[in-house]
């Protein structure tokens, strides 16, 4: 999966228990217009469902619902990347839309966790590791 979608996914259920939800489901819900608009309203009433059920999760678990949350993140991100293979440009807007529509609505705490990255890479002898957030461009020359 791309990362992004990783990312979309995690902060699209995180802000379902939000003030900030409504404007969270219509920027989600714009990706689908824009590709399959005859699915727009499908995809509206099932995160409508989806934002019901992390509520009673929460509620019946006093707010520790994060393995059942992370499992409806992981449907929601396959959702987002079959969107995404339909249409590659789709990205930008999907970026766009978890920048500005999803990421500021989650509480400081919930923002960190999606959107910090921890590497940790480990050498023996003569080994060498190379790590990047994003793209990594290794010049072979001497």
């Amino acid at each position: 999966m791309e990362p992004i979608t990783v990312v979309a996914a995690t902060a699209l259920v995180g802000a379902m228990a939000t003030d900030g939800w409504q404007r969270a489901r219509d920027g989600v819900v714009a990706l689908w217009k824009r590709v399959h608009p005859e699915r727009a309203g499908t995809v509206e009433a099932e995160l409508e469902e989806l934002r019901e059920e992390v509520l009673a999760l929460r509620a019946q678990q006093g707010g520790d619902s994060r393995a059942e949350e992370e499992g409806l993140a992981a449907e929601w991100e396959g959702r987002l990347a079959r969107l995404l293979r339909r249409n590659a440009a789709l990205e930008a807007e999907l970026k766009r839309v978890v920048e500005e529509d999803l990421t500021p609505s989650l509480p400081q705490q919930e923002r960190d966790r999606i959107t910090s990255i921890d590497m940790r890479a480990y050498a023996r002898d003569h080994g060498r590791n190379y790590q990047a957030a994003g793209d990594l461009h290794i010049d072979g020359g001497t």
